[in-house]
């Protein structure tokens, strides 16, 4: 069973750019509004997407290592329950057409 605890950091001039932290590990997941502003992927982390409120949200690690990849996902489900959208999809590329993701 995951036990993980994740915090949520939020930019007070920008309630699109919140920072997923695990409380016991190095993760970090940059929280973008896709629909919002513009995204360009950094090529040395992974990014994942969904869709929830009608928005388009990028999830984009910050500086990864192997050990916390696989707490990626569990954390952007806390994010969703943390914003009452409990069944967002995570998606593995951007759905927007024209755009793709180097990984």
């Amino acid at each position: 069973m995951d036990h993980n605890v994740f915090l949520l950091a939020t930019d007070p001039n920008d309630p699109c750019r919140d920072v997923i932290h695990s409380r016991d590990t190095a993760l970090k997941v940059k929280v973008y509004c896709v629909t919002e502003e513009d995204y360009a992927p950094d090529e040395n982390e992974i990014q994942l997407f969904a869709y929830a409120k009608k928005k388009l949200y990028a999830f984009e690690t910050i500086n990864i290592t192997p050990d916390d990849a696989l707490d990626v996902v569990s954390a952007i489900r806390w994010y969703a329950e943390y914003i009452d959208y409990p069944d967002m999809e995570i998606l593995p590329e951007d759905p927007r057409m024209g755009h793709d993701i180097a990984m």
